[in-house]
């Protein structure tokens, strides 16, 4: 019997930032989860990662973010969703986020934040719960976008 799947998640790794092994981490233990992970790959645009997150039906957008910019980034992800009508996926951030911007990017609409060292042990069943507060998005086979 094969274990049940878990909602989508869209991993994507806005704006200029290259550095992707730890987007890359965590999509596999999301796909390792029960997760059906779809990797957008590095430099996205925001337009880009809306536009797959449509498509692809996901109930979480996961970005990870490097390079400083992850308020402005993230603020327009959601912004972005939420003029597509799309407000009900969460959008989670994840990265070198110093702990004085956590209140800023709760503000900006991130369903949670994960700084760099976050145990993928904390991230997963979180990542979980975020998805399944999303009924209508992916039931049968439940993917996280980031």
């Amino acid at each position: 019997m094969e274990p049940a799947r878990t909602p989508a998640r869209n991993p994507a790794k806005p704006g200029l930032d290259g550095h992707d092994r730890g987007a890359k981490i965590v999509a596999r233990a999301l796909r390792d989860a029960g997760f059906e992970v779809i990797f957008t790959g590095i430099r996205q645009r925001v337009e880009a990662i809306v536009a797959t997150a449509l498509q692809e039906d996901v109930a979480v957008v996961g970005l990870s973010i490097l390079s400083g910019a992850h308020v402005g980034l993230t603020t327009r992800v959601v912004e972005g969703l939420r003029a597509a009508g799309a407000e009900d996926i969460a959008v989670v951030v994840g990265g070198t986020i110093p702990a004085a911007d956590l209140p800023r990017l709760r503000a900006a609409g991130a369903a949670a934040v994960y700084p760099t060292g976050t145990p993928l042990g904390v991230l997963i069943p979180e990542i979980r719960a975020l998805a399944s507060a999303q009924p209508g998005r992916h039931e049968e086979t439940p993917c996280a976008s980031a």
